[in-house]
């Protein structure tokens, strides 16, 4: 599903992230396979990545440390945590912080083919509105 939407352009938005990886088409594998991240080569060559709504674009880079140690954290915002974590293990991804470690936040951790530890989050449904008879 391709997005034509244009990314939001406002200042302070996070835009582009660079993630370590040690083999670059396993990570794109990974990262489309698990996440639906759109795929593309851009001017320069290099593969880059839009997540799966247009707004986040980056690219994965050797020769950097992977992000093996919760510092700086980012959260990849999906329909599931339990389905992304089945997604996860089974692209080659391991789980580093099950799901409900954060209550009530929905939540789990992860760590990608390269080694780097990132998050999954869902948003949590809203209660139906009550109708009172």
């Amino acid at each position: 599903m391709e997005n034509n939407k244009h990314p939001t352009r406002t200042n302070g938005k996070i835009c582009y992230i660079e993630i370590p990886a040690l083999d670059i088409n396993r990570s794109v594998a990974f990262y489309k396979n698990v996440f639906g991240w759109q795929i593309r080569t851009r001017g320069d060559g290099h593969i880059a990545f839009d997540d799966s709504v247009g707004e986040v674009s980056g690219t994965w880079v050797l020769g950097r440390k992977p992000m093996t140690e919760v510092g700086l954290l980012i959260y990849i915002m999906v329909d599931s945590v339990a389905a992304a974590i089945d997604a996860v293990i089974a692209h080659g991804g391991e789980l580093v912080q099950p799901l409900g470690a954060d209550a009530p936040e929905i939540t789990a951790r992860f760590r990608d083919p390269a080694g780097n530890v990132l998050g999954l989050y869902q948003e949590p449904s809203r209660p139906s509105p009550v109708t009172k008879k």
